[in-house]
């Protein structure tokens, strides 16, 4: 059975109690059972990972991407939250281990929301991008990744 990794950046160990106008009332934990059982139905195992650290979320980027190469993991759903739009570091992490998929996912449609958030570093690294469909887009995007998969890409 593939692995995959759902990584999630800064603040969403807050979904649930951080704005939920915005982001819902799905906590992550929530978040990342429904991964799992979504990952499950499609024949994936999904392993999650949260950090509010930059470079934390580097080295989850760069150890799967030794993993990728291993055949031991097949690609990652990463919501990088606010390091979305400041870090040329997640870009150049992402860029390091093509060919690994990697799908961006972001609850709220990032696009309808303040400017400085209009901008992604992430976007152009990533194998496809999903935005705006609240926390089903995680399941959104581990379908994408598993379509990828199939697809050898």
């Amino acid at each position: 059975m593939p692995t995959i990794l759902i990584l999630n950046g800064p603040n969403l160990n807050l979904l649930g109690t951080r704005e939920p106008a915005v982001y819902g009332a799905s906590t992550l934990a929530d978040v990342e059972a429904g991964c799992t059982a979504h990952g499950q139905r499609l024949g994936l195992a999904v392993e999650c990972f949260q950090s509010n650290h930059e470079g934390a979320l580097i080295d989850r980027i760069q150890d799967a991407g030794r993993r990728f190469k291993a055949g031991e993991l097949a690609g990652v759903v990463f919501n990088p939250g606010a390091f979305t739009h400041t870090s040329v570091a997640l870009f150049d992490a992402i860029s390091a281990v093509h060919p690994m998929p990697v799908i961006e996912v972001h609850i709220s449609n990032v696009h309808a929301r303040e400017a400085f958030r209009h901008h992604s570093y992430v976007s152009p690294a990533a194998a496809g991008i999903v935005v705006g469909f609240g926390t089903d887009g995680y399941r959104l995007a581990i379908e994408g990744l598993a379509q990828k998969i199939q697809a050898g890409a």
